[in-house]
């Protein structure tokens, strides 16, 4: 039966920037699907394991600020993850900062934070769940892209510049390692109602501005990934390799 396809039992999926917002809805969706959740944050994500473990599924929090990972801290966290849960089956690299200023101002500290987290550190943690999914037979790596990655944006160059990096590591990994059964995919949220959009709802006419050209009319927000990030977890998307999957309310139609 075709829904069967889409359960996740007996899985175990790593959501990285879990404790809220898209990170978290992407936790509990797996949860529901019926996959085992590790969930990393800078911050103590108790609220999200919590959660994990009241939908019947074991939930292992994990608290490590990305910013300042290493090669090797990253390859801790996934082997952490198989020591205490069994396996890896399931990698969202969800965890994103953004900074704003325009680029003749832009410094070098945001430059480096931001590639650090939204770029490096996806790059190590796909390098290190891979090394765990080759030797059990495949597995699912699901990145956390933007409308960034196909448009240039304003103000946010190293977003701009990360995310568009995010786009094709998930095309290059998809090429390497589709032949191990690894399907690496991406979600391209929309705007979004998070803490990364607060400034852009707080301005007035910024805000109208992006509502107007979005058709369906609203802010996405973090329910709406749940149905995607399922699917392309899931033996439903087998034969999806190197895909960035917008999720956006139509605006790329625009």
């Amino acid at each position: 039966m075709i829904l069967d396809q889409f359960k996740l039992d007996g899985r175990v999926a790593l959501v990285t920037g879990a404790e809220r917002g898209l990170g978290q809805a992407m936790a509990l969706a797996l949860a529901e699907a019926g996959a085992d959740v590790a969930v990393l944050d800078r911050s103590d994500a108790v609220e999200t394991q919590a959660q994990v473990i009241d939908l019947g599924r074991r939930g292992l929090k994990l608290q490590c600020d990305l910013r300042e990972a290493t090669v090797t801290d990253l390859a801790q966290i996934v082997g952490q993850v198989v020591n205490d849960l069994g396996r890896l089956d399931i990698l969202v690299n969800n965890a994103g900062i953004i900074r704003r200023a325009p680029a003749i101002d832009f410094s070098a500290a945001d430059w480096d934070d931001v590639m650090q987290i939204n770029l490096r550190a996806v790059f190590f943690l796909a390098q290190a769940a891979a090394r765990v999914m080759m030797p059990q037979g495949g597995g699912k790596i699901i990145n956390v892209a933007s409308m960034l990655s196909f448009q240039g944006g304003i103000l946010v160059p190293s977003y701009t510049a990360s995310k568009s990096g995010v786009a094709g590591l998930t095309r290059a990994l998809a090429n390497e390692w589709a032949s191990a059964h690894i399907n690496v995919n991406a979600i391209a949220p929309g705007y979004m109602a998070t803490d990364n959009t607060a400034p852009l709802r707080a301005d007035e006419g910024r805000a109208q501005a992006i509502l107007a050209r979005i058709p369906i009319g609203r802010w996405g927000t973090p329910d709406d990934l749940k149905g995607v990030v399922v699917f392309l977890a899931s033996d439903a998307a087998r034969y999806l390799h190197g895909a960035i999957v917008p999720v956006d309310g139509g605006w790329l139609t625009r």
